[in-house]
């Protein structure tokens, strides 16, 4: 996989004054498998000081397809990973500007598809196969994750 190192990309959080070594979860990227997480750390060199330590845990799928929606289509080789990516916010935030209430969203490349190295279990996903059945072939839509397909 490829984390993309050439260029470092800030990651943003504000905390409570009372950390008490907590950690918390800046991203939580269920598509990519991706979470980052930070907490301040007492620093080795200067014990009396905590510095950030951010962790990024990233899960590689097993047999993971180029099309997840195709069970035929090649297994992935190539995994990418962009900081800026996983950090998008594209939920549109109401503010407020000279009195007026105005709809924003905080990146700018929220109408790009997300690539998903998994299935997103909030997400719909089917596909079509060949069925025989009484020397007939027909295609037949296939549900991939039936519990964000089907309501309770």
């Amino acid at each position: 996989f490829l984390l993309d190192p050439a260029t470092a990309y800030p990651v943003f959080a504000g905390y409570p004054q009372d950390s008490e070594n907590k950690e918390y979860v800046l991203v939580n990227n269920k598509c990519q498998c991706v979470t980052v997480t930070s907490k301040f750390v007492p620093s080795k060199e200067n014990p009396g000081e905590e510095i950030l330590e951010r962790n990024i845990r990233i899960l590689v799928p097993l047999r993971a397809r180029e099309n997840i929606s195709d069970p035929m289509s090649p297994l992935r080789t190539t995994f990418v990973y962009r900081m800026t990516e996983l950090c998008k916010k594209c939920d549109p935030v109401e503010i407020e500007l000279g009195g007026e209430i105005y709809q924003a969203q905080q990146s700018t490349s929220c109408n790009e598809p997300e690539t998903c190295y998994t299935y997103n279990r909030d997400k719909c996903y089917t596909t079509t196969f060949p069925f025989l059945y009484h020397g007939k072939t027909t295609n037949v839509q296939a549900v991939l994750t039936p519990a964000s397909c089907y309501a309770n």
